[in-house]
C-alpha cells in the first residue's frame, strides 16, 4: 500500500499570475489614454491628410483662399444685394464672412467625424489603433483652412476700417465649442452611415437646414423676441454671434445662453463617444 508523501515547496515558490479579462466600464471603456499613446500615428495621419487634400486639383491649395471668397461673393449678391437681408450696419461681405468662419469649421468637423469610419474602413481592417484618432485628425486638419481664412478675414477688416477688440481672445474658446459640437453629431451618425449610405445624404439636408437656422446670411435681429430664447439654444447661433462681437464689435457677446447651449451639447458628445467606441469594434464586418 502506497503511503501519501508530503511535498515541501521551496520558500521562494509563488502561485503563477492569473490574468482576469473583464469588460471595461465607465471612462476606461473609452480608452482615451490610447489616443495619447498613438500620438505619433495621429501626427503622421494629420500630415498625410493635409498634404493629400489638394494633391490632384489643378489649383491645389489656392482653393483654401478661393473657397470662402466665392461663397462670400455668391451670398453677397443673392442675400445682400437681391434679397437685401439686414446686416446690422456692417458691410455685408464682412458680415457674412464673420459667420462663415465658424460655420465652415463646424461643418468640416461634423462631416469629418460622420464619415470617419466609412472613409477609413480599409485602414481599420489592416491594423489596430484607437479609431477615435480618425475624427480627431479630421477636425485638426481643418484648422489649416480656418487659419488661412482667418488671416484673409483680418485683411478684409483692415480694408473696411475695422479692428478687432479684446474679445478676439475668446475666439479659440468658441472655435473649440464649434469643433466639439460637430464631433458630437458626427460621432453619432458615423456608424449609421456605414449601415445606410443614404444617411450621408440626409445629413447634408439637415446641415443645410441648420445653416438657415443660424444667423449666417441674415442678422439675428430679424428673429422675433418671443422665439429668441429657443433660437439661442442652437449652439452655433451663439458662436456665430460671438465671432461677430469679438471681431467686429457687433452682435451679442457670449452670455448665459452660450453656456447653456454648450452644457446641453456635452451629454450628446459624451454619449456619442461611447456609441462610437461600441460600434467601431464590429464595423469591419459591416463595411
Amino acid at each position: 500500500m502506497d503511503v501519501p508523501q508530503t511535498v515541501t515547496l521551496p520558500a521562494t515558490y509563488s502561485e503563477p499570475p492569473v490574468l482576469v479579462i473583464k469588460p471595461s466600464s465607465g471612462w476606461s471603456s473609452l480608452a482615451l489614454h490610447e489616443v495619447w499613446e498613438y500620438r505619433e500615428l495621429a501626427y503622421y495621419m494629420l500630415t498625410r491628410e493635409i498634404r493629400g487634400r489638394y494633391r490632384q486639383m489643378a489649383l491645389g491649395p489656392l482653393w483654401i483662399v478661393l473657397g470662402p471668397l466665392l461663397s462670400i461673393a455668391m451670398n453677397s449678391i443673392i442675400f445682400g444685394t437681391l434679397a437685401k437681408l439686414p446686416s446690422d450696419g456692417i458691410p455685408y461681405p464682412l458680415f457674412n464672412f464673420a459667420g462663415l468662419l465658424p460655420w465652415t469649421f463646424f461643418t468640416s468637423a461634423l462631416m469629418a467625424s460622420a464619415n470617419s469610419l466609412l472613409n477609413s474602413r480599409g485602414l481599420i481592417s489592416k491594423v489596430y489603433f484607437p479609431r477615435l484618432i480618425i475624427p480627431i485628425v479630421g477636425v485638426l486638419s481643418n484648422l489649416v483652412d480656418f487659419t488661412i481664412s482667418f488671416v484673409i478675414f483680418l485683411g478684409m477688416m483692415l480694408a473696411y476700417g475695422y479692428a478687432p477688440g479684446w474679445g478676439i481672445v475668446l475666439v479659440p474658446v468658441m472655435l473649440l465649442v464649434a469643433a466639439l459640437t460637430g464631433m458630437a453629431v458626427g460621432l453619432w451618425v458615423s456608424s449609421w452611415i456605414v449601415h445606410y449610405r443614404d444617411v450621408s445624404t440626409l445629413l447634408g439636408y439637415v446641415t443645410r437646414f441648420w445653416m438657415y437656422a443660424t444667423p449666417i446670411v441674415y442678422a439675428a435681429s430679424v428673429i422675433p423676441d418671443r422665439w429668441m430664447p429657443l433660437y439661442k439654444l442652437n449652439p452655433m447661433t451663439n458662436i456665430v454671434e460671438g465671432f461677430r462681437w469679438a471681431l467686429l464689435g457687433q452682435g451679442r457677446a457670449p452670455d448665459v445662453y452660450f453656456l447653456v447651449s454648450t452644457l446641453l451639447m456635452l451629454p450628446i458628445l459624451v454619449s456619442g463617444l461611447y456609441y462610437f467606441r461600441r460600434t467601431e469594434r464590429n464595423i469591419i464586418d459591416i463595411a
